[in-house]
């Protein structure tokens, strides 16, 4: 998608990212790495969790925009699966229980457990 759009946009050749378009990819790449859904994560169209500021959401977004279109004759398959990753639902993050606050218990013997 990045290399699509930067080709298209700012003259990049086809293996080369401008510095823009690279900074851009490196911060969706971070943020897919920390994205706790992984397992089972819909695209971020249909995410409920919004992990992108704003600023990087719209440019995304441009970016995908630009590129969708352009990538489906040239990659059939990746535009089939990103397809179907778009139908996956959303789920609900279940609330992780945190264990039960362990007080400090006295022993018999004096000592703290």
């Amino acid at each position: 998608m990045f290399s699509v759009y930067c080709k298209g946009h700012h003259q990049a050749k086809e293996a080369q990212l401008c510095t823009q378009c690279k900074a851009i990819r490196d911060y969706t790449i971070k943020r897919l790495h920390n994205c706790p859904l992984i397992e089972r994560k819909p695209t971020c169209a249909n995410c409920l969790i919004h992990c992108y500021n704003k600023d990087m959401q719209n440019k995304v977004r441009i970016i995908m925009r630009y590129s969708g279109p352009r990538i489906l004759l040239r990659h059939p398959l990746l535009t089939l699966y990103h397809f179907l990753d778009s139908r996956i639902k959303p789920q609900a993050m279940k609330k992780q229980k945190t264990p039960p606050k362990q007080h400090l218990k006295e022993r018999t013997d004096g000592n703290i457990l």
